[in-house]
């Protein structure tokens, strides 16, 4: 199976069924990207998986998925984007910088997949109402915060 991590080629020739994408990413280095409950509703390991629309076959669907729950071969001929891969230059992405400056994160345990989530939103929607920025994040947990701030 081939995809890209962050815009790095990655090509696994001996995937396991059982293994998970969070696995395969946390074995290869990518610690932003973390294992909480393991269950799919933290959502400490959300990352982005973006893949050409097979409707049209002519645009790029985005989508934030639990990388706890996704099995790795599901993301054959994908490209995904972990919280390390959003950074340009060594300067944070705004959804990272908004949440910092905003004071949104305290243990800073949930602030990667609160980030991807907004990060795939914005690269599908680019602004939203206070509804539909509450259902795209529904997805993802605070146990610090009270989400006043976030």
């Amino acid at each position: 199976m081939f995809f890209h991590v962050n815009g790095q080629p990655h090509n696994v020739n001996d995937a396991q069924p059982e293994e998970t994408l969070l696995s395969y990413l946390r074995r290869t280095g990518y610690t932003g990207t973390k294992l909480g409950c393991g269950e799919g509703g933290c959502g400490a390991c959300t990352v982005m998986v973006s893949q050409l629309n097979l409707s049209d076959n002519s645009t790029i669907e985005h989508r934030s998925v639990n990388a706890c729950l996704a099995p790795l071969c599901s993301v054959d001929g994908c490209s995904v984007t972990t919280v390390e891969g959003i950074v340009d230059d060594k300067k944070p992405h705004p959804a990272q910088e908004r949440i910092a400056k905003m004071h949104g994160s305290q243990c800073g345990f949930c602030t990667p997949g609160f980030v991807m989530s907004l990060f795939a939103g914005w690269l599908n929607a680019h602004s939203f109402t206070g509804a539909e920025l509450d259902d795209l994040l529904s997805g993802n947990l605070c146990r610090c915060t009270g989400y006043g701030p976030i």
